[in-house]
């Protein structure tokens, strides 16, 4: 049975450290799924029970399950007290292994999330791109494009963001603006090294489903501007056109996982590099 696209399985992701081993430990298992199409959120960062209370509302609203790594008790408690009052799934990947440790050792843990990126200088690089990532989101800050190791340009619903998150995660700085036919392309696209700058695009039927779901979401059923395929036609001509003048990389993401597009970009951005 095909699975209805409507229905998507959710789950955040939650840490109270950079969240690559909640999210390496998910991906492991969701391979095993490839005819399921997973909605993933990711959540790293979470220390302060005033960051993590949102998180659990937002998940009940959305009806998502929850899947942690915290090294903070407390906060790992009131996650699985709310998930359990709520009936969210919850699981944190670290407290079995934790408790049978301790009763084994008879040795408390340190509870500091993190610790095993302290002196790591790939922990550093990853947080500085994570947070370059999120301040140049969307079209923001662009005359900070110059900085970026990598540059995506695509239309609504071209995986943008995610894939911006997914490259910081590797220590990879990127920035992404949206491609709108009505608004003006910032100077400084044109000042970015060509080898920077890769354009995703997607197929017509695939943005319009996408848009008429995230409209949806929004409790919008008439978007006839955003989801007209005339609509979706000429913003599409209008990002290759750019692409074609940038002459840049243009990869087209409507049968590719984040991963997989993800890997290619990685490809292109490494065939460009000079050798040392």
């Amino acid at each position: 049975m095909s699975q209805d696209i409507t229905q998507k399985p959710k789950y955040f992701l939650i840490s109270d450290a950079v969240g690559s081993l909640v999210n390496d430990i998910f991906q492991s298992v969701s391979v095993q799924f490839p005819s399921v199409d997973f909605d993933i959120t990711n959540y790293p960062f979470i220390q302060h029970d005033d960051m993590l209370l949102p998180i659990l509302k937002q998940a009940k609203i959305e009806k998502a399950s929850i899947v942690a790594s915290f090294i903070n008790k407390d906060l790992n408690k009131i996650a699985e007290d709310y998930c359990e009052m709520a009936g969210i799934f919850y699981l944190n990947v670290l407290d079995q292994l934790m408790d049978q440790i301790v009763s084994q050792t008879n040795v408390k843990p340190s509870g500091k999330p993190g610790i095993r990126h302290q002196l790591d200088d790939e922990y550093y690089k990853r947080i500085e791109a994570l947070e370059f990532a999120v301040n140049n989101d969307d079209g923001q800050q662009p005359k900070r494009f110059i900085d970026a190791d990598i540059v995506l340009l695509g239309i609504s619903r071209t995986s943008k963001t995610p894939l911006s998150m997914y490259l910081a995660n590797m220590g990879y700085k990127v920035a992404n603006l949206p491609l709108v036919p009505e608004s003006r392309i910032p100077d400084i696209i044109y000042e970015i090294e060509r080898s920077k700058i890769i354009g995703l695009t997607n197929d017509v039927n695939v943005l319009n489903k996408f848009r008429r779901e995230r409209m949806r979401s929004y409790g919008i059923e008439d978007a006839s501007l955003y989801t007209d395929d005339a609509r979706i036609e000429k913003e599409l001509a209008y990002a290759n056109k750019l692409y074609e003048e940038l002459n840049c990389p243009v990869i087209n993401v409507a049968d590719r996982s984040i991963e997989e597009t993800a890997t290619l970009i990685i490809m292109f951005f490494n065939s460009t590099k000079t050798p040392g």
